[in-house]
Parts: C-alpha cells; structure tokens; sequence
C-alpha cells in the first residue's frame, strides 16, 4: 500500500457558526504533520482554511496554497506558505 504524501483539503474562507470546526481542522492538521502529510489547500489565511494551513506550518509541516487572482486579496492570501500558486481563474 502507497502511503499519503499530501492532502488536498477544501474548507471554508469564514470559521462556520460553531468553533468546532476550527478545533477539528487543527487537530486535523496535526495528524497530518505526525504523519508528514503535506497539505495542499485554498490559500487563504483566514477562516478554516487560515487555521488548517496556519496549525500545519506551526507544526513544521508543508503547505501549498493554490487560489485564483481574483480572490488572492478578497479572501487574503496567506503569505506565509511553503508555496503559493495564484491562478488566472478557479477553473485553472
């Protein structure tokens, strides 16, 4: 059996109506690094997104943020991610 190597994660830009969600991404990311899981996300620095990449990066793991120029400033490009890859559209 092939081991994971990276995960690619869709989560919300906004932290959701209940801190569950937070708590569930951060422990979610924590799994992840103890098993150098690298992730691979929506790029933004804030909602759950912010948190899952923000958990992974304190943790020392890797994370790629992939978002569309339209939305790198709306939804706040994170600035501080292994690598960053701005898109002409989301279906790029």
């Amino acid at each position: 059996m092939t081991a994971i190597k990276t995960l690619c994660i869709y989560c919300g830009s906004s932290p959701g109506r209940l801190e569950t969600y937070t708590n569930v991404a951060r422990h979610l990311a924590q799994a992840m690094v103890s098993r150098n899981i690298n992730l691979v996300y929506g790029g933004a620095s804030i909602g759950i997104m912010g948190s899952i990449a923000d958990q992974v990066l304190q943790l020392g793991g890797q994370v790629i943020g992939v978002i569309p120029k339209a939305l790198a400033s709306k939804e706040i490009a994170h600035p501080h991610l292994t690598e960053l890859h701005i898109t002409e559209s989301m279906h790029e």
